[in-house]
């Protein structure tokens, strides 16, 4: 019997990453949770909280599936950088961003059909080049910062602003490939 797998993300990049990869999951089902940081809360236990609390949202919704979620934080020191919803925010995130370096987190969370899960956190250092005034207005301008982790998005027109990456791409894009694929099949997906 093969079991259905479940995307928790409302995000079409993940979707388009897995299929990458040769995965199309049976259904996508956004957990829809709170994704404010807690008090005090860091960025590397902030995306590893958010992961396994969308995925057991959506696991609760689908028993018998498995259910794979993914949270991305853009990190600069011990800061949590927003998802740029307002131009305000992205025009302070890629203030903040330009001419240094800052960290990708990737939190993911796999649940098996059977209740087993797999957790993983990756990190993906990436250094910007300064921003001059006519990139940054453009960029602001083209909009396609909107509802992304630290206002920018690598796989677009911000990958001029990239002079430098160490760990995984398609972990800056919204899903580490790598450790999902090992994920899945530790778990036993796709198996018969």
């Amino acid at each position: 019997m093969t079991h259905r797998l479940i995307l928790a993300s409302a995000s079409p990049r993940r979707l388009d990453l897995l299929a990458q990869i040769g995965i199309t999951p049976d259904l996508v089902d956004a957990a829809d949770i709170d994704e404010t940081p807690l008090r005090g809360e860091l960025p590397s236990p902030h995306a590893e909280r958010l992961a396994r609390a969308k995925a057991e949202t959506v696991a609760a919704r689908h028993p018998g599936a498995y259910v794979l979620a993914a949270d991305t934080v853009v990190a600069c020191g011990r800061r949590i950088l927003p998802k740029a919803e307002t131009e305000q925010d992205a025009k302070r995130c890629l203030e903040l961003l330009s001419g240094r370096r800052h960290r990708v987190l990737g939190g993911v969370c796999l649940i098996a059909p059977d209740g087993r899960r797999s957790e993983k956190l990756v990190t993906t250092q990436v250094l910007f080049g300064r921003i001059d005034a006519a990139e940054f207005q453009a960029y602001i301008e083209g909009g396609e910062w909107r509802g992304k982790a630290g206002g920018y998005a690598i796989q677009g027109k911000a990958a001029t602003f990239v002079r430098w990456l160490g760990g995984s791409y398609s972990n800056v894009v919204g899903l580490p490939l790598h450790e999902c694929w090992a994920m899945l099949r530790g778990l036993g997906y796709g198996k018969p």
